[in-house]
């Protein structure tokens, strides 16, 4: 009985740091295929499990689906796109009924693991492009980062205070006098 609060304690904080990412998103697929496979052979690759992941492009409500537009990226460990790789195509996930579009920002990344419906073709911009579209199992929309702007040196240091160093005037030096 005397070991149960802290037992009780450290479960709570096992579970408080358990990750959301769904286990679709962080493992691939036997035979990890990529978008630029599924556009060259796109009856090869019908009804195959795929994790794709990249940068949402932007939102399409159709009568019976809503199609999200993605620009793939490489994907590391975990699953998260990596943002500055670069671009390996364009895919499209078909998800059923109506989603609202500021659900999906813009320049968001995305992972998706589901099942390759098809290539259908569409335009980006005025040039043919096949779109391989995805029924997503899972999917997940990755929090957004923020870039600070740190100031040297008063973020980098915590101790910086000009009147913590005693031989300020010294440029930061010690006066060693061999």
């Amino acid at each position: 009985m005397r070991y149960l609060i802290p037992i009780l304690f450290a479960g709570g904080l096992l579970s408080a740091c358990s990750s959301t990412i769904p286990q679709l998103i962080k493992e691939a697929p036997p035979g990890n295929i990529q978008v630029k496979e599924a556009q060259q052979s796109p009856d090869a690759f019908r009804n195959a499990k795929v994790r794709w992941g990249g940068t949402i492009l932007g939102v399409e409500n159709l009568p019976e689906t809503t199609q999200v537009e993605v620009l793939a990226r490489r994907l590391s460990s975990n699953g998260k796109p990596i943002a500055d790789s670069h671009p390996q195509g364009r895919f499209k996930v078909a998800l059923p009924g109506f989603v609202e579009p500021e659900e999906f920002p813009k320049e968001r990344l995305i992972t998706v693991a589901g099942t390759l419906l098809e290539v259908a073709q569409g335009r980006v911009g005025e040039y043919p492009y096949p779109y391989p579209i995805v029924a997503p199992d899972s999917y997940y929309i990755w929090p957004a980062e923020r870039d600070y702007d740190y100031a040297y040196p008063y973020y980098y240091d915590p101790f910086y205070y000009p009147w913590y160093y005693p031989y300020w005037w010294h440029g930061h030096r010690y006066p060693y006098y061999w």
